[in-house]
């Protein structure tokens, strides 16, 4: 249990917790507010009773007394009209572990006081303890626009802190606002009507005005204006948005080897000094060749997934990611979606899952349903290890870019694997309305790097933790399936082959060998296409122990990446000719970019479209799809002369 794990459990056990609720409007600085807040220090858990996540965290220790903060899903409104909105509102007034919280702090952005002043006013009327947490105050103080705070906090009656997002300024005086303030618990607002609606915009214009001495931000927004003038633009802005999508996938292989070189030799020098403590030591060869190997083989791909999340964060952040969903919603309209189906198909290359949920600010029914169902063809970071071994085999001796470039290639195969997909199911669901489109388009910004290192880090750390289980368990399981029986004694010669052939897995393999020879395969590709179901990672670990990675001839010393690759290159089939060939690795590849491998995606298709026959229809409709495409390109290649 982590230090911050051990601190909520400890708070969760006193009597009386304070909960302070972050909110505010997306892109409002609220994320990096927060990270500031708890240093950075938090974990993201879901809401209870939702797939919805949320960000919890204690305040930290320099800023005095401590209270949890949590962070909530961005909403514009206490009026909800989508999920995320929902769960805001429910978690500040219903929470079913922390009961109805009384402090708030309103996140505004100085940029936008009209709009974001209505949040406050809800706040206000719903009966909350509250502060004002003014935010993009280096971006009026850049543009000489001075901010008066004592118009809000005489309009509000509360206090108003102005937040320096860059350099953490204000933060202190925050923390102290909020012990300032009497807390109670609020209650859930009548929706207001058009004519009250108005007049609040009418006296939010009036406030804004005079907080902001009747100064023009226009000019805020003047380079944002002119990089939207060519980043949106119906022609180039395409074009660009294909370059920075395949500037960004292809860096995930070149850009990381250095430090995959490094996990690797890390990995592999633990393995070899565990196994020279026990020479021939059972326990030995289990910690070594069994765990450390089976880990080693997937947190080698580590670097390559951190690249990943940190450059959506980066387009996320910097503001692109907005527009690139604008670009792509007239496309996508064609094929029963919507610019905002976008945001949860990028999500689907970190994780189907939070992609799923990511799926409930769709409006629309139709909508909704097609992108759940596209979603597990984008090629998530569970893929990544598995496309990066074998492309690392086809270009063994090749230029790393030309396997990144491939590398590219299949995430943008996937995107058109998952449009096609869309057409098909597009043209047989009947449309039963124009989905409408509406995206708020923040300002470009240059991202805070403490954030933004932050939150990456706190993605693949969530990474390593979940699949860390999987590798654990069948780790076990390949080491001891392979390990027993054992046909020789400490003074007979070892023979690898004759032991892996008589032992428990080797026996049960060979009976399902039959299903995966068509593909190119043996038994022992077979059962490490059965673990990837469990979590696709564990077929490169599965690997790692069934070929006896580091054994092979060849293989540097400390280098298990190479051992690898050198041991599936020695590898035989049956029939005695080489076992992983161009063939059989492009016949692995089509089944794994289509294959729906993920037990965790199918229970969260379920749950997110309320069908189990929505989620079995993927899984049985994705697996035959790719176990027969599979099986044609392989015989196809082979029918061609291609070995």
């Amino acid at each position: 249990m982590s230090e911050l794990e051990t601190s909520l459990s400890l708070q969760k056990n006193q009597e009386k917790i304070e909960v302070v609720a972050l909110v505010g409007a997306p892109n409002s600085g609220k994320t990096t507010l927060y990270n500031w807040l708890t240093n950075s220090k938090f974990k993201t858990v879901n809401y209870p009773g939702a797939t919805v996540e949320y960000s919890l965290g204690s305040l930290g220790p320099q800023y005095g007394e401590s209270f949890l903060v949590m962070d909530t899903p961005g909403t514009y409104s206490l009026f909800p009209k989508g999920a995320d909105e929902e769960v805001t509102v429910k978690a500040l007034l219903e929470h079913p572990e922390y009961g109805p919280l009384k402090k708030v702090i309103v996140v505004i952005d100085g940029t936008q006081l009209a709009r974001h002043i209505l949040l406050a006013k809800q706040i206000r009327e719903s009966g909350f303890g509250f502060v004002i947490a003014v935010t993009m105050s280096d971006l009026l103080r850049r543009s000489h626009v001075k901010i008066d705070l004592e118009v809000l906090r005489q309009e509000f009656g509360c206090p108003v802190v102005l937040i320096e997002g860059l350099l953490g300024g204000g933060v202190s005086e925050l923390a102290q606002g909020v012990r300032q303030i009497t807390g109670k618990s609020g209650t859930r607002l009548a929706n207001w009507s058009d004519a009250t609606l108005s007049d609040k915009l009418n006296r939010a214009d009036e406030i804004s005005a005079r907080v902001l001495g009747g100064a023009n931000t226009n000019k805020i927004y003047e380079m944002t204006a002119k990089l939207d003038r060519v980043l949106l633009h119906p022609v180039f802005g395409i074009f660009i948005f294909v370059g920075i999508m395949l500037g960004l996938f292809s860096s995930i292989f070149w850009m990381a080897k250095p430090f995959m070189e490094w996990v690797d030799f890390a990995f592999e020098s633990l393995n070899q000094f565990v196994l020279k403590l026990g020479p021939d030591q059972l326990w030995a060869d289990f910690l070594g060749q069994g765990l450390i190997k089976s880990f080693g083989a997937v947190m080698i791909f580590v670097p390559q997934i951190f690249i990943l999340f940190f450059g959506i964060s980066l387009l996320e952040s910097s503001g692109y990611l907005a527009r690139a969903a604008t670009l792509i919603d007239k496309p996508f309209s064609r094929l029963g979606m919507s610019g905002r189906s976008f945001v949860p198909i990028l999500s689907g290359f970190a994780c189907a899952v939070p992609a799923l949920m990511a799926t409930r600010n769709i409006s629309s029914a139709r909508d909704r349903w097609i992108t759940n169902f596209i979603i597990p063809l984008m090629t998530c970071s569970a893929r990544l290890p598995v496309y990066a071994l074998l492309l690392s085999f086809l270009f063994l001796h090749e230029p790393a870019w030309k396997a990144g470039a491939v590398l590219a290639g299949l995430y943008l195969g996937s995107l058109i694997l998952g449009t096609i997909t869309a057409a098909i199911l597009n043209s047989f669901i009947k449309k039963t309305g124009a989905s409408l489109f509406m995206m708020e388009l923040p300002m470009y910004r240059r991202p805070v790097w403490k954030t933004l290192l932050a939150s990456t880090m706190q993605r693949t750390w969530s990474y390593v933790k979940r699949a860390g289980p999987m590798i654990f368990i069948f780790s076990t399981i390949v080491w001891i399936g392979t390990t027993f029986p054992r046909n020789f004694n400490r003074n007979e010669e070892k023979n690898p082959q004759a032991q892996l052939a008589q032992s428990y897995l080797g026996r049960a393999g060979h009976v399902i060998e039959p299903i995966f020879t068509p593909m190119g395969g043996d038994w022992r590709t077979g059962v490490g296409l059965l673990s990837a179901f469990a979590a696709r990672e564990t077929f490169v670990s599965s690997l790692a122990v069934l070929f006896g990675a580091g054994e092979a001839e060849g293989a540097a010393e400390g280098d298990q990446s190479q051992g690898l690759l050198l041991a599936m290159n020695e590898a035989k089939a049956p029939s005695g000719e080489k076992l992983f060939t161009v063939s059989s690795v492009l016949g692995l590849i089509v089944f794994f970019a289509i294959a729906m491998q993920c037990l965790s995606t199918f229970a969260m298709a379920a749950k997110e479209t309320k069908s189990m026959k929505f989620a079995w229809a993927q899984l049985v409709i994705y697996n035959i799809v790719a176990y027969v495409l599979s099986v044609g390109l392989v015989q196809g290649l082979r029918a061609l002369g291609v070995a």
